[in-house]
């Protein structure tokens, strides 16, 4: 293992048994090559001996997809290219990785490490990729262009998806991240954190002036990635996640392990008899099981009783107390995780507005917002596909990268300014390939910096205007204030440029958009039933609303429910839910409520 990284501490190493390699040591030969550390070739690639090598590794049959990484190649891959070029000659049909287009990066098991990942899940994306084109293309015409996420929350294009997978394998929970950023920023709320609660897990992010933070590694179950992914953070607390009372402790417990799609909840009647998140949800009647708020698929309370009054059983308390303690402890669970997000990053959570999103995460929405104290608390249209609208409304983006390992104090604007420029036109020429003209580029930058002896670094992004207007002493005066709001001091000097990239985007277009009436239905003519839930002790009496009738001024006064397709929305006693003009129901403590907040212990 690399970096002395030892799975689940002490314990999980002495028991730690490791996975095969995935890239087979009797599958890699070495190249005769050597290139200096400041990118000069200081032994030429010997060619003869590596087709020859190449033809016996041929021959095994057993390639599927070949990787070539050189020793300081992130500096110059001329001899990476070269090599390429004599592999291609022999695997005509695999394809082929070379690390100074994956990730020409310094540290080189990094490198080697995302280069051979990129390799490992490239045949099955290439050809999916393909039949995906090939089928839009003999439906929709020619002329059709497939973009997917990438796990920076950009969208890539179908030759780009092909040929950097690695860069798609944290796609999902940055889609979400997208589409919360774009209702957001139109309701105009620019710091915001975000809570994606699905079935199995949630992730969080926090959004700063509607700019998702961004990572640059990315570790996937023991495997650590150098690829640029949204901060997300995630934690076993999902709808499915199983409630359980361990016979030593006799302390209630939520997650991580999850009923999945099948078995799923009790209350789904797939099979599953555990009891989950999602079961003490109806036991509550935050889930009413007597009104299909959407789609077809029935909820059966009875089972959810008989579930979560196993659990009720092994602690000795009652049935409502059980189910709201599960709930109560999944909520802990993702506050904790908002906390990593935030406080431990230097952020007060209440500077901030949280949106709640997925399948389950308007169920739990206004419950954080109390923990959290973070308001309003949004719910955006459609949180249960919020990831497809983060796809539609992301622009197709690309980088190029140099390592730089520069002291700020010898570097000179004119410098850092043309070497930027240099880079601007290699991430221009990505998007030109996929027919996007140069005059739809939007660019931005970033330089990785650290003070000189540290073994990490800070990632800044800036503008070609800033970068003009201030120069080197921009990236410094930012990474200072960056430091010391991450670990509450600076040092003011020593900073060393370790990396800098150019970022092209496309500019972004329109897409069809939810209409939102200014008039429309009285809020009694959206009321779909009468019903109850059970909170902080106590049965209220609630309302069911139909959330695609809301038009904008409405306010849902809990407590309340608001039922759509894809998700249920509850409203807490003491808080309401407007609707604003994006179509977001904003939940806020809210004086006109008809219960007193002090019922329900908050604001």
């Amino acid at each position: 293992m690399a970096r002395s990284f030892c799975p689940g501490g002490l314990g999980g190493w002495v028991s730690f048994v490791k996975k095969p390699l995935l890239a087979p040591l009797e599958l890699t030969i070495g190249a005769h090559e050597r290139m200096s550390a400041d990118g000069e070739v200081v032994k030429v690639l010997d060619e003869e001996q590596l087709r020859a090598d190449l033809t016996k590794l041929h021959a095994t049959g057993e390639v599927e997809a070949l990787t070539i990484c050189f020793i300081n190649a992130y500096i110059n891959g001329a001899n990476e290219q070269r090599a390429s070029e004599i592999a291609a000659e022999i695997f005509t049909d695999t394809p082929i990785s070379i690390s100074s287009d994956v990730v020409p990066e310094m540290q080189e098991y990094e490198r080697t490490e995302t280069t051979v990942v990129n390799s490992y899940v490239r045949p099955e994306v290439a050809t999916y990729v393909s039949n995906l084109q090939a089928a839009l293309d003999d439906k929709m015409g020619p002329d059709t262009q497939l973009s997917i996420l990438r796990s920076d929350g950009g969208l890539a294009s179908a030759r780009a998806s092909a040929e950097s997978p690695v860069n798609m394998l944290m796609s999902g929970p940055a889609g979400g991240v997208s589409g919360a950023i774009y209702f957001c920023s139109r309701a105009g709320y620019d710091n915001i954190l975000t809570c994606d609660m699905g079935g199995t897990s949630t992730d969080v992010a926090l959004i700063q002036n509607s700019r998702a933070r961004v990572r640059r590694e990315t570790i996937v179950a023991d495997v650590r990635v150098r690829a640029p992914s949204v901060d997300v953070r995630t934690v076993g607390a999902g709808g499915g996640s199983i409630a359980f009372v361990p016979e030593l402790t006799r302390a209630l417990r939520v997650g991580p392990e999850s009923a999945g799609a099948v078995p799923g909840p009790a209350c789904y009647m797939k099979g599953g008899v555990q009891p989950t998140v999602c079961d003490a949800n109806v036991v509550l009647g935050y889930l009413p099981s007597d009104v299909q708020l959407g789609g077809k698929m029935e909820i059966n309370r009875e089972a959810s009783v008989a579930a979560v009054q196993s659990v009720a059983d092994a602690m000795g308390i009652d049935l409502m107390a059980a189910a709201e303690g599960i709930i109560k402890i999944a909520n802990e669970s993702m506050f904790g995780a908002l906390r990593l997000v935030s406080v431990e990053q230097g952020y007060d959570p209440r500077d901030f507005a949280l949106v709640g999103f997925g399948g389950a995460g308007p169920l739990h929405a206004n419950a954080l917002g109390v923990l959290t104290d973070a308001w309003p608390v949004i719910i955006p249209p459609g949180p249960g596909v919020l990831c497809a609208y983060g796809d539609a409304t992301t622009q197709v983006q690309d980088e190029a990268a140099r390592t730089y390992l520069t002291m700020a104090g010898d570097l000179s604007d004119a410098q850092l300014t043309a070497d930027l420029m240099e880079l601007q036109v290699r991430a221009g020429d990505a998007l030109l390939k996929d027919s996007i003209p140069a005059s739809e580029h939007e660019i931005s930058y970033q330089a990785d910096l650290r003070y000189a002896g540290q073994a990490f670094q800070i990632t800044i992004d800036f503008t070609e205007a800033e970068l003009k207007e201030k120069g080197v002493a921009l990236l410094t005066g930012q990474f200072d204030a960056e430091h010391e709001q991450l670990f509450t001091f600076k040092l003011d000097d020593g900073h060393e440029i370790l990396m800098i990239r150019a970022l092209a985007k496309a500019k972004a277009k329109a897409i069809a958009e939810r209409q939102i009436g200014e008039t429309g239905m009285r809020l009694d003519e959206c009321k779909i039933a009468s019903s109850r839930f059970y909170y902080e002790g106590n049965w209220y009496d609630s309302t069911i609303y139909d959330r695609n009738k809301l038009s904008t001024g409405l306010e849902v006064v809990g407590p309340a429910i608001v039922g759509e397709m894809d998700s249920t929305t509850v409203v807490l006693p003491g808080y309401v839910a407007t609707v604003d003009k994006v179509g977001n129901l904003l939940i806020n403590p809210g004086a006109s409520a008809t219960q007193s907040s002090s019922q329900q212990g908050g604001k």
